[in-house]
């Protein structure tokens, strides 16, 4: 496994979890 694949793994794992937090917890971001 490349380093790129897993750069991209967490960038969008993170991205995702960031978005998740932001519509279950909408004040904390406003």
């Amino acid at each position: 496994m490349s380093w790129l694949y897993v750069l991209c793994g967490a960038i969008s794992v993170g991205l995702l979890v960031y978005l998740i937090a932001a519509l279950l917890k909408p004040e904390n971001f406003s």
